[in-house]
């Protein structure tokens, strides 16, 4: 089948939870997290839950874990804390978490970014994986860029991605 064909079988709502990760942020100034929300939602999906986190490893592992627990989560866009500063640690809490990793994802975004941000596109650690049937999508803190990633790769893949982790083997 085609990847056309494959979306036609996918879920077309699905359950989304945001995190924030960020020392600075606080719910009145989550432009990340709230523009994810907003183009959840516009695009038809539920956001099941939006949570703030700082930039600790097990203060991430343990909102993700709580976020992941949600009956109604699918997919956990998590924004912040992806680039190379010293408490930049998203990648380093939850990659290990992967059960399978979307490499894809991460090229495409830095590609993409390039033609907004330039070489600066490379200091990006973007990355998204698989967390048993979930899907994790670790996103810069900028506005611009997670526009960019829900726009172009997250919401129209997102559906797809999860049909295809869920197939039975034999499928």
């Amino acid at each position: 089948m085609s990847a056309e064909q494959h979306r036609q079988f996918a879920s077309a709502v699905l359950g989304f939870a945001v995190l924030t990760v960020s020392d600075s942020r606080r719910p009145e100034n989550d432009t990340g997290g709230r523009t994810i929300r907003e183009m959840t939602e516009a695009a038809g999906h539920r956001v099941e839950d939006s949570t703030l986190v700082r930039d600790d490893v097990p203060a991430i592992r343990a909102a993700l874990r709580n976020l992941l627990a949600l009956p109604g989560v699918e997919v956990v866009v998590v924004t912040g804390g992806t680039g190379f500063s010293p408490r930049d640690l998203t990648l380093e809490a939850v990659g290990p978490l992967f059960d399978r990793r979307i490499e894809g994802f991460g090229e495409l975004f830095r590609m993409l970014s390039y033609n907004q941000v330039g070489a600066a596109a490379m200091l990006s650690r973007a990355a998204a994986g698989l967390i048993g049937d979930r899907a994790v999508f670790l996103l810069p803190g900028s506005p611009k860029a997670v526009a960019l990633a829900m726009e172009t790769l997250i919401l129209p893949e997102a559906g797809h991605l999860l049909s295809q982790a869920r197939r039975s083997p034999a499928g």
